[in-house]
């Protein structure tokens, strides 16, 4: 590829500066329109594609890999999370994945604090209740939710956003636990203040707030089950910016409808961009519409990397964001 400009299918309107980076760099077919490409659409991309520039929005399966054209060598997801990969298959084929990791981390974090705060004060309560004229004063006993500091945070996944999401709790006074594949260095641990649990059953039934932060593979889908949300004290709060399909969001909903989980605040569901009008409607609920990293700041750095690693490919260079299975 080195010396030759590669054909760049984009699926999604990227930021304008980085478009404009990558026309001057790569031969580039963009989506002005930002429509969500067809599975037929994304098929018919992968045929003619050298490089094939994916967003969380499509399913780049086995099915489009299986068609892909032979020229497709590189699939640079423009995102963290590559669950809409199938990277086996991709590895497979000869065709390496790569996404965009570190750069969301701080914004996510953010967002993920900003629901751990409104939660447990029904901040989205007190705005419904502006909107629709209901609000007669201050009173005692009025919107009365729970304070953060001293309060138990279990975080499930304490990978970059975990550990970011721990370092801001502190400040809050939250006692943070935590539940990972593997134990952190006893240095980090003592750095965020974070005590590990072992049995993520044991650590679900005795924190105050719950957060999701571990990535959505096979082993991880549903991981909050039906029977792992029951293990939560009718109290609790459970916040999610992760990915939709770890929690069981069904029998999330019908806990929140009936009152045995105290609320959650969510940022991702499992049908994105459908939700259950269940819980559209649940009071208990602040819903947000996938917008974690949704930060301009954010946005150029995702479209900066998938430029990296493209001219890395370009050049024949080692990949610096590639994904492997045995990442997985």
């Amino acid at each position: 590829m080195a010396g030759k400009k590669p054909l760049v299918v984009v699926t999604r309107k990227l930021p304008d500066v980085i478009e404009a980076r990558m026309c001057e760099l790569f031969d580039v077919r963009l989506n002005p329109t930002d429509r969500p490409m067809s599975q037929a659409e994304l098929v018919e991309a992968s045929r003619i594609a050298d490089v094939l520039v994916p967003t969380v929005t499509d399913r780049v399966d086995s099915g489009v890999i299986a068609q892909a054209g032979p020229s497709l060598k590189l699939i640079t997801n423009f995102g963290n999370g590559v669950d809409n990969i199938d990277v086996i298959k991709a590895t497979e084929r000869g065709i390496a994945v790569t996404n965009t990791p570190g750069v969301l981390t701080e914004d996510t974090a953010d967002m993920t604090m900003a629901l751990i705060l409104a939660v447990p004060r029904h901040m989205a309560d007190g705005m419904r209740a502006l909107q629709a004229g209901e609000w007669q004063g201050w009173s005692p006993t009025g919107m009365l939710g729970n304070r953060l500091r001293g309060k138990k945070l279990g975080i499930v996944g304490m990978g970059r956003i975990g550990q970011a999401v721990a370092r801001r709790a502190g400040a809050f006074g939250l006692s943070v636990f935590y539940h990972n594949r593997h134990r952190l260095p006893p240095e980090v641990e003592d750095k965020l203040a974070a005590t590990w649990c072992e049995s993520l059953d044991q650590m679900l039934n005795r924190m105050d707030i719950v957060t999701v932060h571990c990535p959505h593979t096979p082993a991880t889908y549903h991981l909050l089950s039906a029977r792992r949300l029951k293990l939560m004290r009718p109290d609790a709060y459970l916040i999610n910016t992760a990915r939709g399909e770890i929690v069981d969001e069904a029998a999330l909903t019908r806990m929140l409808v009936a009152g045995e989980l105290a609320g959650a605040g969510l940022d991702v569901y499992e049908q994105e961009p459908a939700i259950s009008p269940k819980l559209v409607k649940c009071s208990r609920a602040l819903l947000l519409p996938h917008m974690g990293s949704a930060t301009i700041e954010s946005r150029i750095e995702m479209g900066e990397k998938v430029i990296v690693n493209i001219r890395a490919f370009m050049d024949e260079h080692h990949l610096p964001d590639r994904v492997l299975p045995s990442m997985l």
